[in-house]
């Protein structure tokens, strides 16, 4: 979770820069959009290469890599000068941070069964609106940096929140376990129960599906939750990017701003949690997914009015 509030802050607090980055480094609304979009190209066409080396050579090491990558390409985002060098940067994060978020998916399998699982992810997922609940009023009081030891308060704010990244990538490499059979702080009872029920499950699993890549890539149930995720993140990513520019239409200052953009967040933290327990508690999915979905269209339909 922390290492996701990290992530997410740094791939969105570009929505918060761009309150007084634009109008230094001459982005318009056209070309601002092309920059935080192509952040995903990057990710797309490395997210599965990145995912498979993660399975290859272990989460600890590869996790790691990542970590320190793009905390360095985030912070570096503070050098930017005009829309070709802000463009180039934001594809970099893509590369660098690419994998990250199905990482993290594919390790937790590693260590919960399937019974736990939606509540798990659910509670791993929260750091995504936990990080733009506080991250909204944080860059909103960084931005008031503006002018410190020569340097603007967008650049102070890629900076700032670039470095934990950074030095997470080296606290992970000391303290993350690859799976549980090399967990030291389990006892030998918990280990080796927990072992065997991901082992079971697993064998269960391969019983009745066994896919190779391509027909993974291919098989239709596949595409049609990539598609649901699509549309999701479509939503999820056109707010935080786009959402501090929209609540400044308001005539608030900077800080107010974050603290306002901070609402929605806060209640989607506890809906997210309480949905994924109550969907574990009952073993239904579909219903609860579909359910949700249509809340947030409803939400997004009624809110230009």
């Amino acid at each position: 979770m922390l290492l996701y509030f990290f992530a997410f802050l740094d791939r969105v607090n570009v929505g918060f820069a761009a309150l007084t980055m634009n109008k230094a480094i001459g982005l318009t609304p056209y070309t601002f959009g092309w920059g935080a979009g192509i952040f995903f190209i990057g990710y797309f066409l490395f997210e599965i290469p990145s995912n498979l080396l993660l399975a290859k050579v272990g989460a600890r090491i590869w996790i790691t890599r990542i970590m320190i990558s793009w905390g360095f390409v985030a912070a570096c985002t503070a050098l930017v000068q005009g829309p070709s060098s802000f463009m180039i940067v934001r594809f970099l994060l893509g590369v660098a941070e690419a994998g990250f978020f199905p990482g993290v998916i594919l390790y937790l399998t590693y260590w919960f069964p399937a019974r736990y699982r939606a509540q798990i992810i659910a509670l791993f997922f929260a750091a995504n609106p936990i990080s733009s609940a506080i991250g909204s009023p944080l860059s909103g009081f960084i931005l008031a940096l503006n002018g410190l030891l020569g340097f603007a308060g967008w650049q102070w704010l890629f900076i700032l929140e670039g470095i934990p990244s950074i030095l997470l990538g080296f606290i992970t490499l000391r303290y993350l376990t690859d799976r549980p059979e090399r967990a030291e702080w389990l006892s030998t009872d918990e280990r080796d129960w927990l072992v065997n029920e991901l082992t079971k499950e697993q064998a269960a699993r391969e019983a009745r599906y066994k896919y190779n890549l391509w027909q993974t890539l291919t098989n239709g149930y596949v595409l049609v939750l990539g598609f649901i995720y699509f549309a999701v993140v479509t939503a999820n990513n056109g707010l935080v990017l786009w959402q501090p520019q929209i609540v400044k239409t308001f005539g608030l200052s900077d800080q107010q701003i974050g603290l306002v953009n901070a609402i929605p967040f806060v209640i989607g933290i506890v809906a997210m949690l309480v949905w994924g327990r109550h969907a574990d508690k009952n073993r239904e999915y579909r219903m609860h997914l579909s359910s949700a979905c249509f809340v947030a269209g409803a939400g997004l339909a009624v809110g230009p009015q």
